[in-house]
């Protein structure tokens, strides 16, 4: 039943309005299922979890459960838990004045029950928007139970004159306030342990004890916890009580393919308008740069149960198109097109975003970076080109011989960061070897994309060791591997 909130003032218009109260598990539960039945999305802008994650978030949320949202970081748990916050009423009515939002039929605090034995069907009513409806805890070692929970206020008890035997001078934690909404706490293992045994029980029995006071405060909340597998971090772990009262645990993962990856990145990225309107981004450019974050999570160098966040990509995304925009700037040029060159400017989004183990840390962060990137392009050199195998016969030609042998002959080129797109183009055209390549390889390749391809190919080259390249301060030089070395016998 669709109510006007704007007319119903007090607690007899609401009795007279028809409207029924109901818990917010169950709240939660009818509208899901009214937004099944009608075929709509349920978590909006969530992808690659269409299979997995959210049907288990479903079930758990048919269910009544309180959950536990259980991955590595960036794989948009606490997105998911805000999203839920959409399956709640658009508007509920609470008593006025309640700290603890007083269901007006179903009234838990001292101050609301004698405020409605005093004033009957006159008790004034508020009503609540669902957005204001999500409480957020991210759980830190500091936390304490009066921070959760609530804890006498002596000032309260000082001003009021109550003596501290009074419930009147309970001040309320974070948990009452969020009386009718989903609370989330975030990191749940860094919660210290007697903090997590304090929950026991408001999960089980849904009411909360302070200090000396015996109160029943019939508390409903939709919990939310997510958490890091507990060998990631040495800060603690989810006690085994506490988890025993958790309805549901949902796993959660990374993107499985590129695709989806790359919807993720261009759904988040923070792009300025002149960013998106003036800079061209190849799709390669976008493969390349996803790969980073796949080749990163099998990489010898990088903590595997660190996990590497999708807020990689993100930040690498706008790191990319800054490092084109910046050139376009100092050449004076009113549009350009992403290059591979230009990848060396997300070298500062992959070093802050990645845990090293002991040969990543010998490495250095940088070298390591830079590393991902070139496995990057060797990962998807064969998708465009063809396959260069790792044990060739001496004598064996090869598809690449011409272009090979264009660089022993001569002296190489430089490709500099920051040259216009004319001289960029132009220099990239002299190689009529790679030209010819591309017309035979890539036929359908479109004329603003096909610079990157061509890029592509001399890096591709270049990590299966048919070339080199060597970083100078204000770009690279392509060289072949040896033929300087014997031109000097």
């Amino acid at each position: 039943m669709k109510l006007d909130h704007n007319k119903i003032k007090t607690l007899g218009q609401l009795k007279a309005s028809g409207y029924e109260s109901k818990g917010i598990k169950d709240e939660l539960r009818e509208n899901l299922l009214e937004k099944i039945a009608n075929g709509e999305e349920t978590f909006h802008g969530v992808w690659g979890y269409e299979n997995s994650v959210i049907p288990e978030l479903e079930r758990a949320i048919l269910s009544r459960h309180n959950i536990n949202l259980l991955g590595l970081r960036g794989q948009a748990k606490t997105r998911l838990a805000r999203l839920m916050v959409q399956l709640l009423d658009e508007w509920i009515p609470v008593i006025e004045g309640s700290e603890v939002h007083d269901d007006p039929f179903q009234p838990i605090s001292r101050f609301a029950t004698e405020l409605i034995k005093e004033k009957g069907d006159e008790t004034a009513v508020n009503w609540i928007h669902r957005d204001e409806r999500f409480y957020e805890k991210l759980a830190t070692p500091d936390v304490t139970v009066a921070d959760l929970i609530g804890d006498i206020d002596p000032i309260k008890a000082a001003n009021l004159k109550l003596s501290y035997a009074d419930d009147r001078v309970i001040h309320f934690g974070m948990i009452p306030r969020a009386n009718r909404c989903i609370f989330v706490i975030n990191e749940l293992p860094d919660l210290q342990a007697r903090i997590q045994v304090a929950l026991f029980n408001i999960l089980q029995e849904g009411d909360i004890q302070i200090r000396g006071f015996k109160l029943r405060l019939a508390l409903d909340l939709q919990f939310v916890f997510t958490a890091n597998p507990e060998d990631y971090t040495n800060r603690g772990s989810i006690v085994t009580p506490l988890k025993d009262r958790i309805g549901s645990q949902i796993l959660t993962h990374y993107p499985e393919s590129i695709d989806i990856a790359k919807k993720i990145t261009k759904q988040e990225a923070q792009l300025d308008s002149r960013q998106s309107d003036n800079i061209h981004v190849p799709e390669i450019a976008m493969d390349v740069l996803e790969q980073i974050s796949f080749e990163a999570r099998k990489s010898e160098y990088v903590d595997a149960k660190s996990g590497v966040s999708a807020r990689m990509s993100i930040t690498a995304f706008e790191n990319l198109l800054s490092t084109a925009e910046r050139r376009m700037m100092k050449s004076s040029e009113k549009n350009t097109t992403v290059r591979l060159s230009d990848f060396m400017g997300v070298i500062p989004s992959i070093t802050g975003k990645i845990e090293l183990v002991y040969e990543g840390e010998q490495e250095g962060a940088g070298s390591v970076a830079e590393i991902l990137v070139e496995d990057s392009i060797k990962s998807l050199f064969p998708s465009y080109f063809p396959e260069i195998s790792k044990l060739e016969r001496k004598d064996a030609e090869t598809v690449y011989d011409d272009l090979i042998h264009w660089f022993f002959d001569g002296e190489g080129f430089d490709l500099l960061d920051e040259d216009s797109d004319k001289e960029y183009r132009a220099k990239l055209d002299a190689v009529v070897p790679l030209n010819d390549l591309l017309r035979e390889h890539q036929p359908e390749v479109l004329k603003e994309d096909s610079y990157f391809m061509k890029e592509l190919l001399l890096w591709g080259l270049v990590a299966h060791k048919k070339l080199s390249k060597q970083r100078f301060t204000q770009g690279y030089q392509f060289k072949d591997l040896y033929g300087s070395y014997i031109r000097g016998l």
